[in-house]
């Protein structure tokens, strides 16, 4: 989910450049994190020494197989049998699966993963670089508690919001053709999340435990951000020629991922989504404990520039937008107090130990500059605002309402619905000018132009840095 930067681009003071190098390295992936699993496990089979007192049949060899037990038959030269067993060794695992998903996926991640234990993200280890080893006692105070906190609860939660997110979308890559209605599409995307999570919201405080992080986003050509489909609005249907962004995000226990990617069924945009899946992958690099991000920005930008698409036999230049930015995760809540442009910038703003950021670029054939739409996206608790001066009973039990169910998740009008609420126009109108209720709208750019966008998230752990939602697909 793409943050605003509020002046164009994020800008901090200026500080002289330092370029650091930093280099990837990229085990095999599990097979598990591809999205849909296996619903079998294979076995071993490996020799054993011969038992005979160095007597070694020659004749014949037949293995008998019986549930978990092989039994070898030797015949030797003068015809005797002599019998062994053994059992069979099982390859090492680290999960256990129930079973195999679904199409769509509806099977809940606990029923196929029996004991719990989530396939890891892409692990990345980090380059040490002298330049980059200060400290200050401040800095390790300020994050201890964070670091502490990254523990194998942590990485469960984490792991699992990832799989499920993998999973889900691995069924829509299938299903987001031209035809399907934005509104089909959402709704695919939310009932597996919800499926997978064994969450369906319904329930008071439910959709805190586990489910959807913030509303499905399916933005089309030169809608950049933050468009979901609203209840009694005009449907969209996906065409041919259409570029869809599919930005959703999946929370177990408030540790939310935030992953998205470009459908374009037309292969004259392919060095457009190129573009900017290159620029994302730069930016997840170069990310890393003590990383500055100015340094991050300003390569992203000159991976997306360096790209071109021809449309109507005409070479347009690929621009990265100014005024989007990636941004850091914290608990419950989608954009923290950082921001990681993919343009150049001047901050001196550094990754720290601890922090999760969701790595977003956006490569557009337009300005490369969005402003505001008409309409919602959604809305947002501000948990600083003093709900005190509410005088509105309206008012007041929609609040109520929203903080037993969502907290400061981001949610739609949809979600509103979903769970009940009626007649809720005019109270939200007064949570939203008292400041107490943020909403979204929309963000766009030239009519005209095509937008595509690509997100991972990212955990800057003490050891490496997981790219917690790669998948087979991105």
């Amino acid at each position: 989910m793409g943050s605003k930067a509020p002046d164009g681009h994020y800008r901090g003071p200026e500080e002289s450049p330092t370029r650091a190098t930093i280099a990837a390295i990229n085990p095999p992936k599990p097979a598990a994190a591809s999205g849909l699993l296996p619903g079998t496990l294979d076995s071993e089979n490996e020799d054993e020494p011969d038992e005979d007192g160095g007597k070694i049949g020659t004749d014949l060899k037949s293995v008998i197989q019986l549930n978990n037990v092989r039994t070898h038959v030797m015949l030797s030269p003068e015809g005797k049998k002599s019998k062994r067993k053994r059992n069979m060794k099982k390859k090492k695992k680290s999960k256990v699966l129930g079973g195999q998903q679904t199409a769509p996926p509806r099977i809940a991640l606990a029923s196929l993963f029996l004991n719990e234990q989530y396939p890891e993200g892409e692990i990345v280890e980090h380059v040490i670089n002298n330049d980059n080893l200060q400290r200050t006692t401040t800095e390790e105070v300020r994050h201890l508690s964070i670091v502490d906190n990254m523990d194998d609860d942590f990485l469960n939660d984490y792991r699992k919001a990832a799989e499920v997110h993998r999973q889900v979308r691995q069924y829509v890559h299938t299903v987001a053709k031209a035809g399907i209605s934005m509104s089909q599409l959402a709704q695919e995307i939310e009932d597996g999340v919800r499926a997978l999570t064994d969450h369906q919201g319904l329930e008071t405080g439910d959709a805190l435990k586990a489910g959807m992080a913030f509303p499905t986003g399916l933005c089309v050509n030169n809608v950049t951000a933050h468009w979901t489909p609203n209840p009694g609005a005009k449907e969209v249907i996906l065409q041919y020629d259409d570029v869809l962004k599919v930005d959703f995000g999946v929370h177990v226990s408030g540790r939310i991922v935030d992953s998205a990617f470009t459908v374009a069924s037309n292969p004259v945009y392919d060095n457009l989504l190129a573009a900017v899946k290159a620029t994302t992958n730069t930016g997840l690099k170069l990310a890393g404990i003590d990383s500055r991000i100015d340094h991050i920005s300003e390569a992203m930008q000159e991976v997306m520039e360096s790209y071109e698409v021809e449309l109507n036999r005409k070479p347009i230049p690929i621009k990265a937008i100014r005024n989007i930015t990636g941004h850091n995760i914290l608990r419950y809540k989608i954009h923290g107090d950082k921001r990681v442009p993919f343009v150049q910038t001047q901050t001196t703003q550094r990754m720290e130990e601890g922090d999760v950021f969701a790595i977003e670029t956006f490569g557009s054939t337009g300005r490369g500059y969005v402003r505001d739409d008409s309409g919602v996206y959604g809305y947002g608790r501000n948990e600083h605002a003093n709900a005190a001066s509410l005088h509105h009973a309206s008012a007041k039990l929609l609040l109520k309402t929203i903080d037993e169910n969502f907290g400061t998740l981001v949610f739609s009008r949809n979600y509103l619905e979903r769970i009940g609420v009626k007649c809720y126009h005019l109270g939200m109108r007064t949570l939203v000018s008292n400041g107490i209720v943020e909403s979204y709208g929309p963000l766009i750019d030239v009519p005209g132009s095509y937008v595509a966008q690509f997100e991972h998230t990212v955990l800057l752990r003490p050891n490496c840095k997981e790219v917690i939602t790669r998948g087979d697909d991105y």
